[in-house]
């Protein structure tokens, strides 16, 4: 089969790789229908996060169920499914208090396992899932060609907005800032509104990101970064400053511009990939009761109640996705992205 793999900064490929194959009796293979470009994927592709030797790359994906386990009874061949980006048993303890991310015996696709097996990147055109039962969800039916974005979106961005909306404690309106005009960043102001603020601020200095953020719920639109986006902020909420403000970059400017943007007793939601090196000030957060919270998105925790919504049409995440391309075409789906011509690059192996 053919898969994406990394050999180094701006050094994407797509390679034939051996087909996988069931190990376990709790294994799946899936066919993928749809894959995708992640900002965290970014990092090693600009060389931010050093690639040591070519790696598998890709985590997430929707597919459709080719093989299972002799153990797997959630899902069967022929189930249209998506799959969490990051992969638990569902039995230890960490996955049954809602954390699977955490998962004493997780891993990430394109990772090795906890037996040092390999386990596929999802860009590609074939994966082995573990522990299918814990992690695949079904949908109801074959979905079409145009929900597929919105199911796609599941598997990783709207579930890390969501978490950190739900860190952020946002709620019937709330005031929210997002700081992150990316599928994340995106995906914060679609759960906001699903989540009833009353007041949503997207910092944004570009005009397609802005018509999205506006699409999902955005109220406001701050273009300014730094001190000078903070100022605008806090002017256009009385001086007070955000109930809530949402984190969805991961670097030491992105965390100062959000905790700068929160009121005194306010919450901080941040899910960025800290790749930037961002830092928390304890003083500054001593003086003003100001709360952090958030990490790894527990995504497969917030699916059903997530993929409820896309499929009676209360929400349409899919709309992060403004560019389509085969599976032959990865390479320019990464450039696309790096030089931010594409907000979120689908991939249709």
């Amino acid at each position: 089969m053919r898969a994406t793999v990394l050999h180094g900064p701006k050094d994407v490929r797509l390679e034939q790789v051996l087909d996988p194959v069931l190990h376990r009796p709790t294994d799946a293979i899936v066919r993928v229908v749809a894959a995708c470009v992640c900002g965290s994927d970014l990092w090693g592709y600009r060389g931010i996060r050093p690639t040591a030797k070519p790696r598998r790359i890709g985590h997430e994906l929707v597919g459709v169920v080719e093989a299972i386990g002799a153990d797997v009874t959630t899902v069967r061949p022929g189930d249209f499914v998506i799959a969490p980006f990051a992969l638990g048993d569902g039995t230890c303890p960490h996955c049954l208090n809602g954390f699977p991310t955490s998962c004493v015996h997780g891993v990430m696709w394109g990772g090795l396992d906890h037996e040092g097996l390999l386990v596929d990147g999802a860009q590609g055109e074939l994966v082995r899932t573990p522990f299918a039962d814990a992690n695949l969800v079904a949908t109801p039916t074959y979905p079409s060609d145009e929900l597929i974005p919105s199911l796609l979106a599941l598997s990783d961005v709207m579930g890390t907005g969501h978490h950190a909306a739900i860190s952020a404690r946002v709620g019937p309106g709330s005031t929210v800032v997002v700081v992150g005009d990316g599928a994340v960043g995106l995906c914060a102001v679609l759960a906001s509104a699903r989540l009833g603020a009353g007041r949503i601020v997207a910092m944004s200095r570009h005009a397609d990101r802005q018509a999205v953020a506006r699409e999902f719920g955005a109220t406001d639109i701050v273009a300014e970064r730094g001190p000078a986006g903070v100022a605008a902020v806090l002017e256009l909420l009385g001086g007070i400053g955000a109930d809530a403000v949402l984190e969805c970059v991961g670097t030491r400017e992105s965390m100062q511009q959000a905790l700068d943007s929160t009121r005194p007793g306010g919450f901080v939601g941040y899910v960025g990939v800290p790749a930037g090196g961002p830092e928390l000030p304890i003083g500054q957060m001593f003086g003003a009761n100001l709360n952090v919270a958030g990490g790894v998105a527990p995504v497969r925790a917030y699916l059903p109640e997530l993929l409820a919504d896309v499929l009676d049409g209360s929400i349409d995440p899919g709309r992060v996705f403004d560019l389509t391309l085969p599976l032959d075409a990865v390479a320019e789906g990464y450039a696309a992205m790096d030089e931010r011509r594409a907000i979120k690059t689908m991939l249709r192996p």
